[in-house]
């Protein structure tokens, strides 16, 4: 399993917007530039998190985790004995 454009670029493109394009409707007041920092700097911690989360699942460390009962009834169902 790889990584899939769309999703990628979905939500590059909402974070993108969300850090250069809604700073500039920040309102006006001696806090504009506050507000603009927190917009960018939030706009690109949740792009990174989502990444990262969303990278992770590509390879997980850790997998599911079957009785032995379960495994011997996977190797019947799927035609593998097991030797």
């Amino acid at each position: 399993m790889g990584a899939s454009v769309v999703p990628i670029a979905v939500f590059t493109i909402l974070w993108g917007i969300v850090g250069i394009v809604c700073p500039f409707f920040a309102p006006k007041g001696p806090n504009r530039g506050i507000i603009q920092v927190v917009l960018m700097l939030t706009a690109a911690t949740c792009w990174l998190f989502w990444l990262c989360a969303y990278m992770a699942q590509m390879n997980p460390l850790i997998g599911p985790r079957l009785d032995n009962e379960t495994l011997i009834w996977i190797s019947h169902t799927w035609g593998n004995r097991i030797k």
